[in-house]
């Protein structure tokens, strides 16, 4: 059995989006994004570095 709602009443609130990206806001997001990407990267170089042949220890010290 299904339900019928005859009427509905509700309230509307209406925001401008780009107020609510203040320079603080914004500079949270970049530096969000810029951490992201850096964990990323270091992740890449772990993964490269854990598939790769070196010549040994005294090589992969060499190019840290």
């Amino acid at each position: 059995m299904g339900t019928h709602v005859k009427n509905v009443t509700g309230t509307i609130h209406a925001l401008d989006g780009e107020s609510l990206l203040t320079p603080q806001i914004l500079e949270q997001i970049v530096q969000a994004v810029m951490s992201a990407l850096d964990d990323k990267a270091l992740q890449d170089r772990r993964a490269k570095a854990d598939t790769s042949v070196t010549s040994g220890v005294a090589q992969e010290q060499g190019e840290a």
